[in-house]
């Protein structure tokens, strides 16, 4: 099944690259807000950090960022980025973070835009990135909540899935997914979606 989503996303990888943000309003939006919780002196882990966008804006604004990306091309595309803009403390993997060891308490913060919606093991990985953050660490997702979507979306999934135009993507509400935070030690403290048929901005907290 892993291969899978890494041939699907390997393969529209340069597409997705080059196509404009859906939605860039509401994009900037979230990164303003993103970054009203970074420090200079954090260390900040992106998953699912695709081409590397989201985690080169967010890169003067911290000590480190580390992203990782189950795509072998995404990331390369996102390392000629870093290259091009010459940002030194962004270092892009391919992998799973799920199958790190040796990283639990080790982050200020955690990012995963559109990714929860996509994963089948989505409360194993919250309660990853759980361990993975520090106490009283934040993290920060977008996450399309399908369930709460138009009918019309909701049903033209399973056919974009059946000519290979759409990887898996999981069907719950905005409260099922806030209630698998809480049941992973998360406690969420802000919570914004734009419209209807738009992802879920969340950000969450572990106690200290």
């Amino acid at each position: 099944m892993a291969a899978d989503k890494k041939k699907f996303w390997d393969k529209i990888a340069e597409k997705y690259s080059r196509d404009p943000i859906a939605d860039p309003q509401s994009y900037q939006i979230k990164l303003d807000i993103t970054r009203e919780y970074f420090q200079p002196d954090m260390r900040v882990l992106e998953i699912g950090c695709g081409t590397g966008s989201t985690a080169l804006y967010h890169a003067p604004a911290v000590a480190r960022i580390d992203a990782f990306d189950l795509s072998d091309t995404m990331i390369a595309i996102a390392k000629r980025k870093a290259e091009d803009a010459a940002a030194t403390n962004v270092h892009f993997h391919q992998g799973d973070v799920t199958a790190m060891n040796g990283s639990d308490g080790l982050y200020d913060a955690v990012m995963a835009h559109s990714l929860l919606h996509l994963l089948e093991d989505r409360e194993r990985v919250l309660e990853k990135v759980h361990a993975m953050l520090k106490p009283g660490g934040v993290f920060i997702s977008s996450t399309a909540c399908l369930r709460d979507f138009s009918f019309y979306i909701k049903a033209a999934i399973p056919v974009m899935q059946l000519i290979g135009k759409a990887p898996y993507v999981g069907s719950f509400t905005q409260e099922e997914l806030i209630n698998e935070m809480a049941r992973a030690g998360f406690s969420v403290v802000h919570q914004w979606r734009p419209g209807k048929n738009k992802a879920t901005f969340l950000v969450a907290t572990k106690a200290l």
